[in-house]
């Protein structure tokens, strides 16, 4: 719990540089505001078709007794637009990324260059973003269908998918915020993850905080600047040295 509370921590960090570079912090927002737009836009139309979606996906509820034939469509409704919730969080994360590269750029390098670390290659690539968005948001369909999979467990299943979809998701968001910094140091996919596994508590603290902020009321065009911020702290906090074991 020590290691989780750090990565909240480090999230709290990075909403510090809103005080130390408002103006970098700034022009985040420009294109987490847009997808935000888009994305609650879909989430809106989804909750407006909800109860003719789940009626059509219960055909056989039909015959049911209505207290029934009302309980599993609730259940079905809320795990279809719990994985929605978690859909949306991934791609958010991996659109504005994608969308807004050069603005994010600026932050992550202001923080290296206050930090010490101006002189890093920080080639990350047009082509390279393109594929780590697909490969995210690959990943959060995967994370969204297991979670609508265990929501329709009675009784528990609303809960249960709600705690994994955040876990899940909040590890797949420290994934994809870290790349860049730790991409800049020469680091490979593989060895990435791999570093992400030595500190996973940090990771989960970080990405279940970070996306916990998303679904605050325009929480999430805030916390976007303030997640990169934090991203690149978490990536140098993850390549210090482990403290002797006494």
């Amino acid at each position: 719990m020590r290691e989780f509370a750090r990565g909240v921590g480090l999230l709290a960090r990075g909403f510090g540089y809103w005080r130390q570079r408002p103006g970098v912090m700034a022009l985040g927002m420009l294109p987490a505001a847009i997808v935000a737009a888009l994305l609650l836009s879909g989430l809106i139309a989804l909750g407006i078709f909800l109860p003719g979606i789940t009626e059509a996906a219960t055909p056989f509820a039909d015959s049911w007794p209505g207290l029934w034939a009302t309980v599993i469509r609730i259940a079905v409704g809320t795990a279809l637009f719990g994985s929605a919730l978690v859909l949306v969080a991934i791609s958010f994360t991996a659109l504005t990324l994608l969308i807004g590269e050069p603005f994010y750029e600026r932050i992550w390098k202001a923080v290296e260059a206050d930090l010490g670390g101006a002189d890093l290659d920080a080639d990350y690539g047009f082509w390279r973003s393109v594929g780590d968005t697909i490969s995210l948001i690959g990943r959060g369909v995967a994370v969204a269908l297991l979670a609508a999979l265990l929501g329709l467990i009675p009784v528990v299943g609303g809960v249960l998918g709600a705690v994994c979809g955040v876990l899940f998701t909040g590890w797949l968001i420290a994934d994809e915020l870290t790349a860049r910094a730790l991409t800049a140091r020469g680091m490979t996919r593989a060895t990435r993850r791999a570093l992400m596994r030595r500190h996973r508590g940090r990771m989960l603290g970080f990405g279940v905080a970070t996306q916990l902020c998303f679904l605050v009321p325009l929480g999430a065009v805030v916390t976007m600047p303030a997640a990169v911020a934090g991203a690149t702290l978490l990536s140098r906090s993850a390549l210090e040295p482990s403290p002797p074991i006494e």
